[in-house]
């Protein structure tokens, strides 16, 4: 079973279409899983009364950890019943039929699949400049010294749940988790890849993405990647040695 992890807040316009457009490129058993932090959230009326399609089961999860988006990942993350779980945002901005090509890299072997904006065939469309430069500097960056995504801040990645449940993840603000997990996932030897994936800014609803709040984690999880890199080309110095 793959878990598809739907972190929200007030997504009732963009929802319903989500759902509709998962059920046209999963083809494979599914739960989708819709974390929420407060009962009075409008995407929970909803989605109680959308019908799945046969192979696909619609699972509401209360986020009890903490408000936010790292808190509510680590949520949809203890809940999650597949083998392979994603995370997608409910507003249509990620390349759902990118999804294809990552379970395929999962089947090869591989513990985390990114889809990555930053390789050729990728591409980002829309959204806040500076936002959008930073994240493509911070992931070209740890890419040259060994990293093997581009992409390491976009949320849309791929992973084996077992592994992602074996890491201690600080988080607890925003969506900097996507960063450290991929530090985290690379300082283990997890087999990470990436996939071309097009993100669009959403057409409907409002981002709840706070850069300048959050930009202290991200600069943290930055160095920490830069880090597990040094320390790795040191155990391969020592191994020529």
């Amino acid at each position: 079973m793959l878990s598809i992890i739907i972190p929200v807040r007030n997504e009732a316009e963009n929802i319903r279409p989500m759902l509709a457009a998962l059920a046209k490129v999963v083809r494979v058993p599914a739960e989708v899983l819709i974390v929420y932090d407060e009962e009075s959230d409008t995407t929970l009326p909803v989605v109680r009364a959308a019908v799945p399609p046969p192979t696909m089961e619609y699972r509401l999860v209360g986020n009890t950890i903490g408000r936010g988006p790292a808190n509510a990942l680590k949520a949809g993350f203890a809940a999650a019943r597949g083998e392979a779980l994603v995370v997608t945002m409910a507003d249509l901005s990620d390349d759902l039929p990118a999804l294809e090509s990552m379970l395929a890299r999962f089947d090869d072997g591989y513990d985390l699949v990114s889809g990555s904006r930053y390789v050729r065939g990728g591409e980002q469309v829309g959204g806040p400049w500076l936002k959008g430069k930073l994240s493509k500097f911070a992931g070209n960056s740890l890419h040259l010294i060994g990293l093997p995504t581009h992409d390491p801040t976009n949320s849309y990645k791929l992973y084996r749940t077992e592994r992602l449940r074996g890491l201690s993840l600080e988080s607890v603000n925003g969506f900097e988790i996507n960063l450290e997990i991929v530090a985290k996932a690379w300082q283990a030897g997890w087999r990470i890849t990436e996939v071309p994936a097009r993100w669009v800014d959403r057409v409907a609803g409002r981002s709840n993405f706070k850069l300048w709040r959050w930009l202290p984690r991200y600069l943290h999880w930055y160095a920490y990647a830069v880090g597990v890199a040094w320390s790795s080309r040191g155990v391969r110095s020592s191994h020529r040695g």
